[in-house]
Formats: C-alpha cells, sequence, structure tokens
C-alpha cells in the first residue's frame, strides 16, 4: 500500500468537508438575509385604503356562473 496515496485521499476528504460546511455556512447567510429583506418589503406596503362612497356589501361575493 501507499502511505501517500493514503494520506492525499484523507487531505482530499477533509478538505471537502471544509468546503461543503462554508458553503452550507453561506447559503444559510444567504437565506437570512432574503427572509429579512422580504419582511422589510411585507412591512412597507402601505395599508388599503376604502372607498368612502362604496357600500360596505360591495365585493364580498363573486358571480362564479356568469
Amino acid at each position: 500500500m501507499d502511505v501517500t496515496g493514503i494520506a492525499q485521499a484523507a487531505t482530499t476528504i477533509a478538505d471537502t468537508g471544509t468546503k461543503q460546511a462554508v458553503g452550507i455556512a453561506v447559503l444559510k447567510k444567504a437565506q437570512d438575509i432574503q427572509a429579512s429583506s422580504a419582511s422589510a418589503l411585507i412591512e412597507a406596503i402601505p395599508p388599503v385604503p376604502s372607498a368612502p362612497n362604496l357600500p360596505a356589501h360591495l365585493g364580498n361575493r363573486i358571480n362564479t356562473t356568469a
């Protein structure tokens, strides 16, 4: 058996694990940033003003047979 080959394989496996851990950490950070951005956008939506001249019952039912 080649000892250097085994050492290289072990080093490669360790490097791959580290790269995957870093990739997952970056992905989680990006998801956190997107979640906070989405929350900020949702909170920035102004409330819908009601139309003062329309009756309260208008728009409560949808005619699906027309």
